[in-house]
């Protein structure tokens, strides 16, 4: 599995992960895993009166197995790869799929404003001071406590911004 690289300055960068969407993947796959184990006792295992209730159907236990594989291999991308980093150049936004070719950089340059609303669902993003353009990024794939510490990042970087123009 693709690692990510490592850091020529870690120090000048902060990135939050998809963790909470990578917690609800674990999850699933556990559910899919006990799942294709219920189909294997249910096709192997009978009593001395009676033969397994999904007897010859063994095979339909690598569908719920395949399917945890899958989401063990999503919940580990989540949880290992970034969603947002804050770094000297801008804001980089990655996607779920493909991030290496639809990732987006948004420059500090461009940046008007960034902002959380109130119950820090979205980040705000403004090109323009009266906020008719932008991009908005959605915060539930991270988890509620760093939810809290991107809120701090933000209200310091705005402070930090307003005192000095340049950044």
């Amino acid at each position: 599995m693709a690692a990510p690289k490592p850091l020529a300055s870690p120090e000048k960068e902060v990135r939050f992960t998809r963790a909470a969407q990578g917690r609800l993947f674990l999850v699933l796959a556990a559910f899919m895993l006990a799942l294709a184990l219920g189909v294997v006792v249910l096709a192997t295992q009978g009593t001395e009166f009676e033969a397994p209730r999904l007897e010859g159907y063994l095979w339909t236990a690598l569908f719920p197995l395949f399917a945890a594989w899958v989401m063990l291999r999503l919940a580990v991308r989540c949880i290992r790869h970034a969603y947002l980093i804050f770094t000297p150049l801008g804001i980089e936004i990655f996607p779920l799929f493909r991030p290496e070719v639809n990732m987006q950089l948004v420059l500090w340059s461009v940046i008007d404003s960034v902002e959380c609303d109130e119950d820090l669902r979205r980040l705000l993003i403004h090109y323009t001071s009266e906020k008719s353009a932008g991009v908005m990024v959605s915060l539930a794939p991270i988890l509620p406590a760093q939810r809290s510490l991107l809120k701090a990042l933000v209200t310091n970087l705005a402070t930090q911004r307003a005192a000095s123009p340049t950044l």
